[in-house]
């Protein structure tokens, strides 16, 4: 079991590109406690950017546009990477081993575009719409979202991962920690 600083380096190292590296010891399991941290990090960078553009006179389309950039810079567009995998598995495949295969590949598709356009449009769209009424609500929107976005994070990885790959649940934390990861959604039904 790590310390807090192992934690937060080891949370902010898996969901952030910012220059930090995770101890050799690090446990990402004790360490997903600090993804919501890492998350207000990355509100507070597009924040930051948002600040800066609106105190600039852009428009708010323009400022929203640029703090979403420095949000998926700042995470290295690791969900946007996942939402097009997403898309373009579920959108091309049909069974299980072509949802793989796609999966597997580092090409995008049609499928992931189109979900990545729109995913950006309705996340400018919405914070250019808090943008014209000024810093503050846009502000604690960016950090209160990324923020959340972490703070249900799973280590499931579903129905669908490949031969091979170890079953992402048994990440547990030392049980020093109280977390545990959330049910998967077939444990739901």
């Amino acid at each position: 079991m790590g310390g807090i600083t192992t934690d937060l380096r080891a949370g902010l190292a898996f969901c952030t590109r910012l220059p930090v590296t995770a101890p050799a010891d690090a446990r990402l399991a004790d360490a997903a406690w600090t993804f919501p941290i890492a998350g207000a990090v990355v509100g507070l960078i597009g924040g930051v950017v948002l600040y800066v553009a609106l105190a600039l006179n852009l428009p708010p389309f323009v400022t929203a546009t640029l703090a979403v950039a420095a949000t998926a810079l700042a995470t290295g567009c690791l969900h946007e990477d996942g939402l097009a995998d997403t898309a373009d598995g579920f959108g091309g495949g049909h069974e299980r081993a072509r949802v793989l295969e796609i999966l597997r590949d580092s090409r995008i598709g049609t499928y992931g575009v189109i979900a990545l356009i729109v995913s950006f449009l309705l996340r400018v769209g919405a914070l250019s719409s808090l943008a014209a009424a000024g810093a503050g609500p846009a502000i604690l929107a960016l950090i209160a979202a990324h923020a959340g976005a972490r703070g249900r994070c799973r280590f499931s990885c579903g129905p669908f991962r490949g031969p091979g790959r170890t079953d992402c649940r048994r990440a547990r934390a030392s049980p020093a920690r109280t977390w545990r990861p959330a049910p998967s959604p077939s444990a739901l039904s």
